[in-house]
């Protein structure tokens, strides 16, 4: 009888935990999953040329539109730079702001880094987006910084350089690659930061003990112990840089992004097998990336 009463027990409880689970789950399934299969759908049809309306038959015509011209091409390639380049800055800006807040800062001055870190992501997206076009305008606040502290030169010579330069930093990519840094650089700080609070503090003693310089800490302890933390970081970092449209379209030089042209191919131009197929690009990448992440063991210690 007792064991009867505890089987119907678990059985209810079971039954009460797949009910609180079904709307999620269903809300994933439907609308996530859904939406991202009928993404993959519609790039494997095409565009009829004459009439301009999809043609609903399976064909790779959108993939090879994709793969084979030299301007979608930089699409892709000018986006994936960016995307890196990003990553990479942040990572190096994130992990000294990380590590203080996880080993050296007190409870009053880690909160307040805490608030400060999160504080710009209580703003408006598009609001910071536009003061930063602001700040960066060829008047503005950074350009006056710069001659205030008579490195007018230096910023005259870099938006010189070829490619990456411009007409003032609003209108460069190195004031499209200052914003992206600014706008995920939380992403990047607080996973660090949590990966970097659980290292114990008995194995940076034991390391200094067996005569272990700070460098050699750092590149053989620290370093691998928050692993997970920056691989956490920089999918958030990249993959936020990879189907980004709006920042590209307010601050930087003329040329489009992955996410602009999603935007546009489904919007104006009214392709959206195109729209579809480069939509895919960013996905490809992540799960490129995930993979390698995975192979250097950034997720064993998760």
């Amino acid at each position: 009888m007792a064991g009867r009463a505890g089987f119907s027990l678990q059985g209810r409880q079971a039954f009460y935990f797949a009910l609180l689970l079904a709307p999620p789950l269903l809300w994933l399934g439907i609308v996530y999953l859904g939406s991202l299969f009928t993404l993959l759908l519609q790039s494997f049809h095409a565009i009829d040329e004459f009439t301009a309306r999809i043609v609903p038959q399976f064909t790779l015509a959108t993939y090879r539109q994709l793969l084979t011209q030299p301007a979608h091409i930089d699409i892709i390639v000018r986006t994936l730079l960016m995307a890196v380049a990003v990553t990479l800055a942040a990572a190096v800006i994130a992990f000294p702001v990380a590590l203080y807040m996880a080993r050296y800062a007190g409870p009053r001055i880690k909160a307040l880094f805490y608030v400060g870190v999160m504080l710009p992501m209580w703003t408006s997206y598009l609001v910071k987006v536009y003061a930063w076009r602001l700040i960066l305008a060829k008047q503005g606040i950074a350009s006056w910084g710069f001659e205030q502290f008579g490195l007018m030169g230096a910023l005259d010579r870099a938006l010189e350089v070829p490619v990456v330069g411009g007409p003032s930093l609003a209108s460069s990519y190195i004031g499209m690659f200052v914003v992206f840094v600014y706008m995920w650089l939380p992403f990047m700080i607080l996973p660090l930061a949590a990966a970097l609070e659980r290292v114990p503090a008995s194995l940076l003693q034991a390391s200094a003990d067996l005569g272990a310089r700070p460098g050699q800490t750092f590149r053989n302890v620290v370093l691998p112990l928050a692993l997970p933390g920056l691989a956490a970081g920089s999918i958030f970092t990249f993959s936020l840089t990879l189907g980004d449209y709006i920042i590209p379209s307010v601050v930087g030089a003329p040329g489009y992004f992955i996410g602009m042209m999603v935007y546009q191919q489904q919007g104006t131009a009214g392709n959206l097998p195109l729209a579809a197929a480069f939509a895919v690009v960013p996905i490809v990448l992540i799960g490129l990336y995930l993979a390698l992440a995975r192979r250097l063991g950034a997720f064993d210690a998760l």
